[in-house]
């Protein structure tokens, strides 16, 4: 065999190993489009935190979550006219320890010794055929002197309020009362009924406060 053959023979060969080494190798996924490869790249980009805009390739897409109950807020506002000094109505509110005498539905206010701005708060009444008792620590937040005294619970029965003094004359204001509170799960089924319960008890509250706010002007006086 010549040797120009013998190079042709050699060239034939090599080019025959080179071709199936070529259908040999795999195909890249740029090559090759998988579905389920490019579903998982998409949902894997969705998740990352660096990539947010992404999840709009699974708009309409609907996974299951675990249901939570949200816990319904409600609100009531009172108000009443007093005959007697803002000043006095002020200072009457202040007193925490004597609400229970005035306010139907609550039993008991400690204020704590070390913590003056906090109070511990004690609830007991009788209604929708049961005895409702609840407990709660509130804080005391920044008052404004004659004109606002407002709260929030820091643990127990969730709820804030706030109460608000206007002038009305030289002996005489009014009285604004706010309460928000959440409703507990033991009186989830009466939650409708349970706002306007509340709203005549403080009424109720707040026509004892006018008589037990002119009782004590007159002991602070004295």
């Amino acid at each position: 065999m010549s040797a120009a053959a013998a190079s042709a023979v050699v060239a034939l060969i090599n080019h025959r190993a080179t071709s199936g080494a070529e259908k040999l190798k795999p195909r890249s996924l740029s090559s090759h489009r998988n579905p389920f490869a490019t579903n998982a790249l998409r949902i894997s980009r969705f998740y990352a935190p660096s990539n947010r805009t992404l999840h709009k390739q699974l708009a309409g897409v609907k996974f299951w979550r675990p249901f939570s109950p949200v816990m319904e807020w409600q609100d009531c506002t009172v108000k009443k006219e007093l005959d007697v000094p803002i000043s006095v109505a002020y200072k009457c509110y202040s007193d925490r320890e004597a609400i229970p005498e005035w306010m139907p539905f609550i039993s008991s206010v400690k204020n704590l010794e070390d913590k003056p701005d906090l109070s511990r708060w004690i609830l007991k009444y009788k209604a929708f055929g049961r005895d409702i008792e609840f407990s709660w620590l509130a804080r005391n937040m920044q008052p404004i002197p004659n004109q606002k005294i407002h709260w929030r619970s820091l643990e127990g029965l969730p709820n804030r309020g706030a109460v608000r003094f206007f002038p009305k004359g030289a002996g005489s204001c009014s009285v604004e009362l706010t309460v928000s509170y959440e409703v507990p799960p033991l009186l989830t089924p009466v939650a409708s009924a349970l706002q306007p319960f509340l709203e005549r008890l403080l009424v109720r509250g707040l026509e004892r406060f006018a008589e037990f706010a002119k009782t004590y002007s007159t002991e602070s006086t004295a």
